[in-house]
């Protein structure tokens, strides 16, 4: 059985070692780390306790500052081999995109992309990126990978995660109602309160 008291305090020590020498978690955060530690860790009992499918993703939502990145990028040091994901960023897939154009939503939309160590992926701050242009034809980037990795994972169950400061109105009229009921279905859905303070401040 997990002592999470004892991995909380693990990660708010690899969050001292890796993020800043100051990094601690807030009381308000401890919900939102033990759900994610029980997803990654793939601890049946906790994650049946708590609602999780562990045949899903994660979708974590909430204010801008609060911590969702580093979240993620905690959870990289403790998941299990199963749990593993490539991280990357909506931004950078946009700039992927200006560069390599329509091969971007090829890469990110197959199984197993032979340059990545990992078939899930974390895109992460969805919502930061903007349609782009390519020889003069505009298109909505993460919603297209958004799409196609949903048939990955009905077809091969293979997982995306994603942060976002979005509501999920703001998902809906951003990416269509049709990636909105996507992500609800293929995603667990851990939503932060907009009322939380950005740490940041």
């Amino acid at each position: 059985m997990i002592n999470y008291q004892k991995l909380l305090f693990h990660l708010e020590q690899q969050g001292r070692k890796h993020i800043h020498p100051n990094y601690t978690f807030q009381k308000e955060d401890f919900p939102y780390i033990v759900r994610l530690a029980a997803y990654f860790l793939n601890d049946e009992e906790k994650c049946k306790e708590l609602a999780i499918d562990l045949d899903k993703g994660i979708l974590l939502t909430g204010p801008i500052g609060i911590g969702k990145t580093t979240w993620f990028r905690l959870m990289q040091r403790i998941m299990v081999k199963e749990q593993k994901f490539f991280y990357t960023t909506c931004r950078d897939v946009s700039f992927e995109f200006i560069k390599e154009g329509y091969n971007t939503i090829d890469k990110y939309s197959r199984g197993i992309p032979l340059d990545f160590p990992m078939k899930n992926i974390c895109f992460d701050d969805l919502g930061t990126e903007n349609n782009i242009k390519y020889f003069g034809n505009e298109c909505n980037v993460m919603a297209e990978i958004i799409l196609s990795r949903y048939d990955l994972f009905m077809n091969l169950n293979i997982k995306t995660h994603i942060t976002t400061n979005l509501s999920a109105s703001e998902i809906e009229k951003y990416y269509t109602e049709r990636v909105r009921s996507r992500l609800r279905q293929m995603m667990n859905v851990l939503s932060v309160p907009a009322d939380r303070k950005d740490k940041r401040k």
